[in-house]
């Protein structure tokens, strides 16, 4: 019986969010992988760092400041991986934004355009630009990064919890219109991550240790802990496997009740 194949290379992979992080975890992954990585974020000199850490351990990277709320920045960013490396097979969409914490009936309009622009619609858009080349080069992979407030409530980002729920039901829409062309399509749906988007959460005392009490196995994840999913959700090991969610939150969705 053949093992599974986990090898990127000769694969172009797209990383929005790309800058810190989820993004820079799975996108010095998937160099290491043997993958040509795409770098999106909104801030040109990040970008440039985390391309220099991967270029400095022998992949390749090519870094590109793009806003996921602009149709033109999503157009010119997939022109420029186009050029540089012939086509895009994988799109990670991890770029995401919330601007709002409190109760949900305190969120103004504006918080809730900005935040169902970027975390929905902004996946939305990278997949319409990426869709032609992978269908051009027999098909592809995308991977959307939700969150367990995608499926249940978290204190305080009630705008946000709606906001990955749609990611979650984008990905299964995209899943099925997409499969006839061989592009699956799954979501990773991380719990708490020790990441500078969750500082608000870990660097206060008394909340973190609310957050921790929720958790089974007591602590946050870190960035590289989620690198593994998004490797089988991009490597032919996972052709088979579209429309999903991958669960990765330390037990916190089946909760301490028998503790």
């Amino acid at each position: 019986m053949s093992q599974p194949d986990f090898d990127l290379s000769g694969k172009v992979a797209l990383i929005t969010g790309a800058s810190r992080g989820i993004g820079q975890a799975i996108a010095e992954a998937y160099a290491a992988a043997g993958a040509k990585v795409v770098l999106a974020s909104r801030k040109q000199e990040s970008l440039n760092e985390v391309a220099e850490i991967i270029r400095g351990n022998g992949g390749t990277a090519l870094p590109v400041a793009a806003h996921t709320g602009d149709d033109g920045a999503i157009n010119a960013l997939v022109a420029r991986a186009t050029d540089a490396y012939g086509g895009i097979d994988i799109v990670v969409n991890n770029a995401a934004t919330n601007p709002h914490f409190g109760p949900v009936m305190t969120a103004e309009e504006s918080q809730w355009d900005k935040i169902l622009d970027v975390n929905v619609k902004g996946y939305f858009r990278v997949v319409k630009g990426c869709v032609p080349s992978m269908k051009a080069r027999g098909g592809g992979k995308v991977i959307n990064v939700a969150s367990i407030a995608g499926l249940t409530p978290q204190p305080g980002m009630g705008v946000y919890c709606v906001s990955k729920a749609a990611v979650l039901m984008l990905t299964k829409v995209l899943a099925a219109e997409l499969a006839g062309d061989n592009i699956q399509v799954n979501a990773i749906a991380p719990g708490f991550v020790k990441t500078k988007f969750s500082a608000a959460l870990w660097s206060n005392p008394q909340i973190n240790e609310a957050v921790l009490k929720q958790i089974p196995q007591g602590r946050m994840a870190e960035p590289e802990e989620l690198t593994g999913i998004a490797l089988y959700l991009a490597s032919s090991a996972s052709h088979f496997t579209t429309g999903a969610t991958m669960l990765i939150d330390g037990g916190q969705f089946v909760g301490n009740s028998i503790q």
